[in-house]
């Protein structure tokens, strides 16, 4: 299998290739989790320490359950109450992590660039849970294959990528992971949430809802990240919902199996209808979800084994 990378920080490093073996390992693992088969020995005797230092529910659990079903030892730490909060520098909490000795780290922080400072400090595979508005690297992994199983394909389709792109590190992801499997991806909002040298993305930009999703395979919606705005963006919600809300309208626009997406959590009437979201015969939002854990159980199988192999080569090495 063709994945040599030593942790899983963001899309920008992967390759081709390697986007596919994780693919289709999650592919065999989300079959397998609706058969009920379970695979404890892949990571039996290995230790994960979830470090969440902003709030997640979808991820998290995510993670967690991925690690169980592998067979790991889980622990999730309070980062609400642990020495962060008292003072203690980021390196200082991956050097006491790293004497602890874990063999994978699940990591999201509100600071871009900080899981990759962790990944420096450790001798565990790190895996990026969300850092800033940098990336979120299983989330896109989950999309592509919610799409690929929806689809057929992960190559030479139209995804439109709705919203506000600029406070987005699922975008980013998505816009790097689509654009190394050679698809088409249109960018829609208005111009206050598009991020800055956007001309650089290789990627079409849409001011207007309907010229955007004009017959697009996937529409990928995004939720407005209030947290990371210090400024009037948009004049209101439900002026942000007339121009750039997805209802059954605008959505008559994209492709008769055009397929709805959003990473959550969301906000209906904001950017989504709820009638759209709910609708099971166009929206494969729930199957992102079930896709999350498959994907993150390949992510940390694939890990493991580069782990496990770089452990063994060391201890020839020194022998």
């Amino acid at each position: 299998m063709s994945f040599r990378a030593r942790h899983l920080l963001a899309i920008e490093h992967l390759k081709p290739d390697e986007i596919t073996t994780l693919l289709d390992l999650a592919d065999r693992y989300a079959t397998d989790n609706r058969n009920g088969i379970a695979h404890k020995d892949v990571l039996a005797g290995m230790t994960q320490i979830n470090m969440f230092f902003e709030n997640s529910t979808r991820t998290q659990a995510s993670f967690e359950l991925a690690g169980q079903r592998l067979g790991a030892d889980v622990m999730n730490m309070a980062m609400q109450t642990s020495s962060v909060k008292k003072g203690e520098t980021l390196i200082d909490t991956a050097l006491t992590l790293n004497a602890m000795h874990p063999d994978l780290l699940v990591v999201r922080h509100p600071s871009s660039g900080a899981v990759d400072l962790l990944a420096q400090k450790v001798n565990c595979a790190v895996l990026n849970a969300g850092d800033g508005a940098h990336e979120h690297p299983t989330q896109a992994l989950l999309d592509a294959l919610t799409i690929r199983r929806a689809k057929g394909r992960l190559h030479r389709l139209s995804v439109a990528i709705c919203g506000d792109i600029a406070h987005s590190r699922v975008a980013r992801s998505n816009i790097m992971l689509l654009g190394k499997m050679e698809n088409r991806v249109r960018l829609i909002g208005p111009p206050t949430l598009m991020p800055s040298q956007i001309d650089q993305f290789g990627v079409e930009v849409f001011g207007d809802m309907k010229e955007g999703l004009k017959d697009v395979d996937v529409v990928m919606m995004l939720r407005l990240q209030k947290e990371r705005m210090d400024g009037g963006f948009i004049p209101s919600e439900r002026e942000y919902f007339h121009r750039f809300g997805l209802d059954a309208e605008k959505l008559s626009h994209a492709k008769p199996d055009a397929i709805v997406m959003h990473p959550g959590p969301m906000n209906r009437g904001v950017e989504i209808d709820g009638t759209i979201a709910d609708d099971i015969n166009r929206s494969v939002i729930q199957t992102q979800v079930e896709m999350g854990v498959a994907v993150r159980m390949a992510a940390m199988d694939l890990l493991a084994r580069n782990l496990r192999l770089s452990r063994q080569t060391a201890k020839e090495t020194y022998a």
